[in-house]
């Protein structure tokens, strides 16, 4: 039998799938490692850590392998997306790497504006300059750490550098590129104009491939360190968002994702780059090669609910958590949240917003807070939903994969709130899975992506809108979405008090 590996390289995790040729996932290793948080905004992470645990993980699994490892043909690459990783001339790691939900850009996101104007930022990158893009952060190191920023050779995304540290051999690819700010979508060519008005040297771009490109095999001393094969053949991958589109099958127009993990997406296949959505959600080349997807953004749709068990059910696990959640009716007994706990990305582009509870009675208990969390969260994603249907497009079926898939109570939710039929695929690792098709397609074991997912990915569940609940959700929603314009001048003025 032959397989392939799929790297997710996380924010709190490095999830490793080893898959055989009917797609079976049949070794899955996950490894942690921590966020670096000195301030309020800051999020940080260490690229070593990233490589450390991802060699333990593989370590592990080639442990537990049973057959030859050159019978593992491939490995690729799933990322977080945005992450800045700063190199000097010998490729060594300058400083902790800038994560996606780190929001202390603000003023470079509104210089960036400034140099370049907002028609022709969109123009180049079909993108709005937000926080967690990466040319705003190295912006904000080229200011605030200049004499760090004068030995920069390169810079790389997050699973670049692990990619990297496997082979020898430095690239980015289009998928994670088009999250940069600094890469022509249409082109798919940096742009050498942003980088000049900014003044970057366009040098520190690293070259550009396609997710499905080999880019090299592995080091002798990482085979060393692992026990895989250096026979095996290493393929670019693609930004997390992009393979997890890849590893749900939203390959062709008419398809959509949900997928809620620490940050939340809504995702939808775009064959073309022509549509115009005026930079309200982002557009970005995809892994599939030759297409592009658009996307919505609930910078914590995850972390909302792991921060609320942290800090009210610290002992207790997410199942005991959830438990209760499916006997509190719709609406939670009248209690909102909004998800704003790190600032939001879609449709409010605001680092400074904040979560709030709304209509808090001394009758609610714990678990019309928890439900309340799960509909305020898939609230948040169906504002992206609506985007999407306000310009034109059909959504009347969702994949749903992450951490949102794991509880029929919250996949039941987002049929009602989407209005639309969610689908719960057999694997719900959507990044990991997609990167380990990327390798199966590069190993040649499929003509195409679509004849890779017709056999690797199978439905287990659909769960069908109730209209009593479709409509119920309706009403609230316009409640929902008043919270962000009444509460949005009490946050400005409450930062002040934030350390």
């Amino acid at each position: 039998m032959k397989y392939v590996i799929g790297v997710d390289l996380g924010t709190s995790a490095v999830k490793i799938l080893l898959v055989n040729k009917k797609g079976d996932v049949v070794q899955e290793v996950s490894k942690p490692y921590p966020l670096i948080q000195e301030k309020s905004g800051y999020s940080e992470q260490n690229p070593h850590d990233w490589v450390e645990q991802t060699t333990l993980g593989l370590a592990e699994l080639m442990s537990n392998f049973k057959g030859n490892p050159e019978e593992i043909e491939g490995i690729s690459f799933s990322g977080q997306m945005h992450g800045l990783v700063l190199l000097d001339g010998n490729n060594e790691v300058l400083r902790h790497a800038i994560l996606w939900n780190d929001t202390r850009t603000t003023a470079q996101c509104q210089q960036i504006y400034d140099v370049v104007g907002d028609e022709r930022l969109l123009a180049i990158t079909k993108n709005p300059a937000l926080e967690g893009f990466t040319l705003p952060k190295i912006v904000w190191v080229k200011e605030h750490e200049p004499e760090l920023y004068s030995q920069v050779k390169t810079f790389l995304l997050p699973k670049d550098y692990l990619r990297y540290k496997l082979t020898g051999k430095l690239h980015m690819e289009y998928s994670d590129a088009a999250g940069t700010l600094l890469l022509n979508i249409s082109e798919k060519e940096w742009s050498t104009e942003i980088c000049e008005l900014l003044d970057i040297d366009p040098s520190i771009c690293p070259p550009l491939v396609n997710s499905d490109e080999e880019v090299g095999l592995i080091t002798a001393d990482f085979a060393v360190a692992t026990g895989l094969s250096e026979a095996t053949r290493v393929f670019a991958g693609g930004a997390d968002n992009a393979c997890g589109a890849i590893g749900s099958g939203i390959l062709e127009d008419g398809k959509t994702l949900c997928s809620i993990g620490t940050s939340g997406v809504v995702l939808s296949y775009e064959a073309s780059d022509d549509k115009d959505f005026e930079g309200k959600v982002h557009y970005f080349n995809h892994s599939a090669p030759d297409a592009f997807y658009t996307m919505g953004v609930t910078l914590a749709a995850g972390h909302s609910l792991t921060w609320f068990k942290d800090v009210f059910a610290a002992h207790e696990s997410f199942d005991d958590l959830l438990a209760d959640v499916g006997s509190v009716p719709v609406g939670s007994n009248g209690l909102l949240f909004t998800p704003y706990i790190v600032g939001e990305r879609t449709p409010h582009a605001d680092a400074t917003i904040r979560a709030s509870f709304i209509g808090m009675d001394s009758a609610h208990q714990r678990k019309d807070f928890v439900r309340a969390v799960l509909e305020g969260i898939t609230f948040s994603l169906n504002e992206s939903i609506e985007i999407f249907r306000s310009s034109g497009k059909k959504i009347d079926t969702i994949v749903s994969i992450g951490g949102g898939a794991k509880n029929e109570v919250w996949l039941q939710i987002q049929a009602d709130i989407f209005d639309a039929t969610i689908v719960r695929l057999e694997s719900e690792q959507g990044p990991g899975m997609g990167a380990a098709m990327l390798a199966a397609y590069g190993c040649d074991w499929f003509d195409s992506l679509q004849q890779c997912a017709d056999t690797f990915l199978k439905i287990d569940k659909q769960f069908v809108p109730n209209r009593e609940y479709v409509a119920k959700y309706k009403k609230m929603f316009v409640l929902y979405q008043e919270i962000y314009s009444q509460t949005k001048d009490i946050n400005k003025k409450i930062m002040e008090f934030r350390d």
